[in-house]
């Protein structure tokens, strides 16, 4: 009996791959398929950054800047699209929110510059260190960059209609936190017709081990499909390189 597989594009005329997923394999085809890199920044992921300042430990973070890049080099072989996403706000942080807004009461990195005023200004800005991407996933000529206020990239951004005007999809996520921005990103895209993937491995969370195994359960149960990197990198791997 043959297994079920999930197919996002069934009238497709494009070579796909079937990957390997929870609870179903998902038929991929690189046409419509998005690798999405969530929050990939030196807050989140490097000593000095706003995460490492707030008291949250880093190292288990920058884990999978290594898996992740190994996900983009098979990605940008098969055709796929790399988005980037970055969280923050413009530098006077009026994006950020007032007292009226409950992000103003639940952003970390708000919360820690209010606490510890000589950090002022340093966290999550447009144009800072702490806002950039790590030196190791850098951008490449193609690839996508999407600025994003909140921890859902589809909320007051240009996400959701560069996605419909390349005819993408699925999406196919990596990136920190697990159970914050890649978990609301995910939740918000189901919500919006998209196909998403979850890469456990490629991925990192802030707070208890719990946290991540929730949103790989939320994921696998009501949102999308759970995946690894290596089954990615096997299934991506079985189509010719793209002609560049």
């Amino acid at each position: 009996m043959n297994e079920p597989i999930v197919d996002p594009s069934p009238t497709s005329a494009n070579p796909t791959v079937v990957l390997p997923a929870r609870p179903e394999a998902i038929r991929l085809d690189p046409a419509t398929t998005a690798v999405i890199v969530v929050d990939m920044q030196n807050a989140y992921a490097s000593r000095g950054g706003y995460v490492d300042e707030a008291g949250f430990d880093v190292g288990p973070a920058a884990s999978v800047i290594g898996r992740i890049a190994q996900v983009l080099d098979s990605a940008r072989a098969a055709g796929m699209s790399i988005v980037f996403l970055q969280n923050g706000w413009d530098a006077g942080y009026v994006e950020a929110g007032t007292p009226l807004s409950p992000n103003w009461h639940k952003s970390n990195a708000l919360k820690t510059m209010r606490a510890r005023p000589e950090l002022a200004g340093r966290f999550l800005a447009r144009g800072g260190w702490d806002y950039e991407l790590v030196d190791a996933l850098a951008p490449r000529e193609g690839d996508l960059r999407i600025h994003k206020p909140r921890y859902s990239a589809f909320f007051n951004s240009q996400l959701d209609s560069i996605l419909r005007a390349r005819g993408i999809r699925t999406l196919v996520f990596t990136g920190i936190a697990t159970n914050v921005c890649v978990e609301s990103t995910l939740r918000d895209g189901f919500h919006l017709e998209y196909f998403g993937v979850l890469l456990e491995d490629a991925t990192h969370h802030l707070g208890p081990d719990f946290i991540q195994q929730a949103t790989v359960y939320n994921v696998e149960k009501f949102f999308g499909w759970v995946s690894t990197v290596a089954d990615f990198r096997t299934a991506v791997g079985q189509l010719a390189p793209k002609e560049s």
